[in-house]
């Protein structure tokens, strides 16, 4: 038992955890689908707890530089929500504080003690989030190199990874499957990047290498022009095919991974990443237009490789038995 949850209260944080994954993580929602039941509350409350943090983040980008006065700090919510954390792992039998994101630590810790993942990755998790808030010594709005950006994404990305390797099971020892995992992640992120360049601008950020983009002729300048005509500049379009044929480089070296994990998850993490590289597909097919729609693989598609994935994990147990 965590803290002072009841198991009934424990029941009701979990619930709260799917319940957020299913309304902001579709994607990711599908894919657990597959998973056994047994696993999908813990992958629920690792969601829930990664989405608590970034709508924290968010806040701190559309409230900046005014902030709104009845709004708590997002540095100091980030603080508090390690301090809670810390309390729930460290001591367990002190009940957590009436915040609103109790029911997530309730169930994340559990999760945590259940599948016996390491702490510090959520401590690197939420030190790069700071690094998303305006204002702190670790904040920053652009990065000039694949090392400093892929320094954020150790925390953002990669870091979930590995949150999610000890629930998904692995057929080696943990540290074996974790290059694979941290590369997943990363290429997930990578990803998100690509697809969302309008979205970050408009907030003030640029998450593409800036060395990358120069050597294509883009900058800043650049950026933003294509943004408010609505138009992917010729040099952008390079730029983008280069950073997505390095985006697909790291699904390929994560692909070996996932015949790391228990036999019966590789369908999940098969469908999530087929799904999630499908994204570049979609940004490409639409001709780099990143500026006017938002690459999203459509229904029918997301729902036809997890049949398939499906089906192969069905015939797959037939044989074995």
């Amino acid at each position: 038992m965590i803290g002072d949850a009841s198991s009934t209260q424990l029941d009701v944080a979990y619930r709260v955890c799917k319940q957020i994954a299913a309304t902001h993580g579709r994607t990711y929602f599908l894919a657990t689908r597959l998973l056994s039941a047994e696993r999908r509350p813990a992958i629920h409350a690792l969601y829930a707890f990664a989405r608590l943090v970034d709508d924290i983040v968010d806040h701190a980008e559309t409230d900046a530089p005014q902030r709104l006065p009845q709004r708590p700090d997002p540095a100091d919510l980030l603080d508090l929500i390690e301090k809670d954390l810390r309390i729930a792992l460290e001591s367990p039998g002190q009940p957590l504080p009436a915040e609103p994101h109790r029911l997530v630590l309730l169930a994340l810790a559990d999760t945590i003690g259940r599948y016996d993942i390491a702490a510090q990755h959520f401590w690197t998790f939420l030190d790069s989030m700071r690094m998303d808030v305006p204002g702190t010594s670790r904040f920053r709005d652009r990065y000039a190199t694949m090392a400093e950006l892929r320094d954020y994404m150790a925390g953002s990305a990669a870091a979930i990874g590995l949150q999610v390797l000890p629930v998904l099971g692995t057929v080696v020892p943990v540290a074996e499957a974790e290059p694979a995992a941290a590369a997943l992640g990363e290429a997930f992120q990578l990803t998100n990047f690509l697809r969302d360049v309008a979205e970050d601008l408009d907030r003030g950020r640029v998450y593409l290498p800036a060395d990358e983009l120069a050597a294509f002729g883009v900058d800043h300048d650049l950026l933003v022009h294509c943004r408010r005509t609505g138009h992917t500049d010729p040099k952008l379009r390079r730029a983008l095919a280069h950073l997505i044929a390095i985006n697909r480089d790291i699904y390929r070296r994560a692909q070996p991974g996932i015949d790391l994990l228990d036999p019966r998850v590789r369908p999940a993490i098969r469908t999530a990443a087929t799904l999630y590289a499908a994204i570049l597909d979609r940004i490409e097919g639409s001709g780099y237009d990143i500026f006017t729609h938002r690459a999203v693989v459509p229904r029918h598609r997301r729902l036809g490789v997890a049949a398939v994935q499906f089906t192969t994990a069905a015939v797959t147990r037939q044989r074995r038995r």
